[in-house]
């Protein structure tokens, strides 16, 4: 898996790979995470951490947008091995804590297993331990006095749909859109502003709301959790994620 870290503010910075995304705040007690690669991507993310001139005792907290394998993987390991504080919103605690489970089934991924694009998907993430059914059971809601506490002061911003309790985070003039809003994905059949595929979707039509959220957030860079840095107006890009299908 290839690796690029972007510096996007003093304190914000961008890891990108070309299965999924994670943000890294730093501050001067520390760094947080926000998202954090599947399972296999915990050397990609120490990686992250080290380029910035961190370690793991020096994560403060690891921030989700939500609790699907490629986005919690290997905060799994922080939190069991360094007791890291794991944040989301919370109506997202009992599913990343694993009560239930909101994803993609496997026979509607199976069923468009005879596109390359979906298999090789399904081969990478296999491959990098997405499988698990493993969670968190240490999460926490976050609040705002523990936000205003960590680099950065994140604002969380309530982005319902692709699961229940998805939300995205503003820090620095930053927004981190985690999958309410990507700019491309290993399956998509084109790049630019989208939502997922609507087999990825727990409730589609919640969605196309968050979109509408989205486009009242006065920001000029978002960090999606699929795909490269969005750099313009966000409300442009909600805008053309809604326009099209």
């Amino acid at each position: 898996m290839s690796l690029a870290v972007a510096a996007i503010t003093d304190r914000v910075h961008f890891a990108h790979t070309d299965l999924v995304n994670w943000a890294l705040v730093a501050g001067d007690g520390g760094v947080i995470l926000i998202d954090a690669g599947y399972p296999g991507d915990r050397d990609e993310v120490l990686a992250s951490l080290s380029g910035l001139g961190f370690g793991p005792s020096d994560v403060r907290a690891i921030l989700l947008t939500h609790a699907h394998v490629d986005h919690l993987g290997s905060a799994i390991w922080f939190a069991r091995e360094h007791g890291t504080p794991v944040y989301c919103h919370s109506a997202e605690v009992g599913h990343v804590r694993r009560d239930y489970l909101e994803q993609a089934s496997p026979r509607d991924v199976i069923a468009r297993a005879w596109r390359p694009s979906y298999l090789l998907w399904s081969l990478a993430l296999v491959r990098n331990g997405g499988l698990t059914h493993e969670g968190i059971p240490t999460a926490q809601p976050l609040t705002d006095e523990v936000a205003a506490g960590l680099p950065g002061a994140p604002q969380i911003i309530a982005t319902p749909g692709h699961t229940g309790g998805h939300c995205s985070y503003l820090v620095d003039g930053v927004l981190v859109s985690g999958d309410a809003l990507i700019t491309d994905h290993p399956v998509a059949t084109r790049s630019g502003p989208q939502l997922l595929p609507s087999m990825f979707n727990h409730d589609e039509a919640a969605c196309r709301r968050s979109l509408d959220v989205l486009a009242e957030v006065q920001a000029e860079v978002m960090l999606p959790g699929h795909g490269p840095v969005w750099r313009g107006s966000v409300a442009e890009a909600a805008y053309a994620a809604r326009a099209k299908p």
